[in-house]
């Protein structure tokens, strides 16, 4: 069953953010993920909430869970903690 990675990103340093976004599809593409969404135009319907969003889709929760406790992604991770604040789940489709 597909599992998909949504995250709300608040780029809180530009500059420090651009290298981890350069850097992170190489370690999604290596376990099986892909984008579906990677910070598009948000049009709120409801609400004040117009964050920057990420998902990704996984094969299955096990492929996600290795993929975000990798030693590749682990090694870049920093990148993003430092650079942006924001929330994660991974979330199991149907």
């Amino acid at each position: 069953m597909s599992v998909y990675m949504i995250a709300e990103i608040t780029v809180t340093d530009p500059a420090g953010f651009e290298e981890y976004r350069d850097s992170v599809p190489a370690t999604i593409q290596q376990y099986g993920g892909k984008y579906l969404v990677r910070g598009g135009t948000v049009a709120p319907l409801e609400g004040q909430w117009a964050p920057r969003i990420v998902v990704l889709e996984f094969p299955d929760l096990e492929t996600a869970q290795r993929w975000y406790n990798s030693p590749e992604y682990t090694a870049i991770k920093g990148g993003r903690t430092s650079a942006s604040e924001g929330r994660m789940v991974l979330v199991e489709g149907i």
